[in-house]
């Protein structure tokens, strides 16, 4: 297995426990917290955010993309886009 592979199979085995930067899982942990309820998001959430060096264009921008997958897979998922 190589090292790219190694690094895929950590990140769907469980992200927090990947060899992955704090900034990398910081981030995720918000998209996490978007995906699963955005209103459970708080100020305290783009703190942790701005404390592993991302800016509010970035935490925009994660925030945006995240909410952009979630829309369209929400969109293909109810028209049964990819089902038989």
């Amino acid at each position: 297995m190589t090292l790219d592979e190694k690094m895929v199979a950590a990140l769907r085995s469980d992200y927090r426990t990947a060899p992955i930067s704090d900034q990398d899982r910081v981030m995720l942990d918000y998209v996490v917290k978007l995906t699963k309820d955005a209103t459970q998001c708080t100020p305290q959430d783009h703190a942790a955010l701005r404390a592993v060096g991302f800016d509010d264009k970035g935490i925009l921008q994660i925030t945006l993309i995240a909410a952009w997958f979630n829309y369209i897979n929400r969109v293909a998922d109810a028209l049964g886009v990819g089902r038989d």
